[in-house]
């Protein structure tokens, strides 16, 4: 492994522990750190500790129990290259583990702004009077879009072919926020912390993206475009633009994790390179 990538590895692994901190406190379990959201929004991971050595079964048994007292979704997430012994321990204690593709930046290959099909891009404005109704269709769009799969069966399986959603199930899917989670994003925007893109359109809102910095270094995460509006390039458009968002904020390492190996390779067409696997785990599904 190269010294510049083994410097990456311990300035990831900073950010991962540092991020949620602000707005969760922190459990220890062993080798584990569990981080509970005070307040509301998404629901956090738990992950290795800094300097505790490969997390035991008995520590990630500890935590799911927690976990499950808490009513949080069974959830690790960890570098296998930082932590390279913890997947066959995870495995061992139950988990199902998403090998994720880990990418980052070079600035000098970040391609340049793009004319958007059939929509515009623009980011959130958190002083803005559409703000909290904007988010809320904004995490509809990501539910929708993590939610169906990129390609559609194919008609000679006999299965049955779903119009993939659009506007309607997107307006349908969006419920109101409460003031406290919209205030609460208001204020990680206002601080550059936290800033959402969108691709919006006469139809509304048709993709979303976000990047979230601590430090100089930032993540981008949960870009997804609406089924009905795929391969017009938008993933790609929103993921440059948060990239070139973040630099222009400061951060010098801006990185993400694919969902698998054909969504690294559009990434790679942004700008990005990869340097290893981010490693997602939760409970194994079980037998049928």
């Amino acid at each position: 492994m190269a010294q510049q990538d083994t410097d990456v590895f311990v300035r990831l692994e900073r950010f991962y522990d540092a991020l949620p901190r602000p707005y969760a406190r922190a459990e220890d379990f062993g080798g584990l750190v569990l981080f509970v959201r005070e307040g509301e929004g998404w629901p956090y991971y738990a992950r290795p500790r800094i300097g505790a050595g490969t997390p035991s079964a008995a520590d990630i048994t500890a935590v799911r129990q927690r976990q499950r007292e808490l009513g949080l979704p069974e959830a690790f997430e960890w570098v296998h290259e930082t932590t390279p012994d913890l997947l066959a321990v995870a495995r061992s204690a139950g988990l199902d583990v998403l090998l994720a593709p880990l990418l980052v930046l070079d600035p000098a290959a970040l391609v340049p702004d793009l004319p958007v099909e059939g929509g515009t891009l623009r980011f959130l404005d958190p002083d803005g009077p559409a703000f909290a109704d904007e988010l809320a269709s904004s995490r509809a769009v990501a539910q929708l879009g993590f939610g169906a799969p990129a390609d559609k069966p194919s008609p000679l399986s006999g299965a049955l072919i779903v119009a993939p959603a659009g506007p309607a199930e997107r307006d349908a899917a969006t419920g109101a926020l409460s003031k406290a989670l919209v205030a609460s994003q208001q204020e990680r925007s206002s601080t550059g912390d936290y800033h959402t893109a969108v691709i919006d359109s006469p139809d509304g809102l048709l993709a979303t993206g976000a990047v979230m910095r601590s430090g100089d270094v930032a993540e981008i995460a949960g870009v997804a475009t609406l089924p009905a509006a795929r391969r017009r390039g938008y993933a790609s458009q929103i993921t440059a633009a948060l990239a070139r968002r973040a630099l222009a904020d400061g951060v010098r390492l801006v990185f993400l994790s694919a969902g698998d190996d054909d969504v690294a390779r559009l990434y790679t067409k942004v700008g990005f390179r990869r340097i290893g696997t981010a490693c997602i785990g939760e409970p194994a599904a079980a037998p049928l």
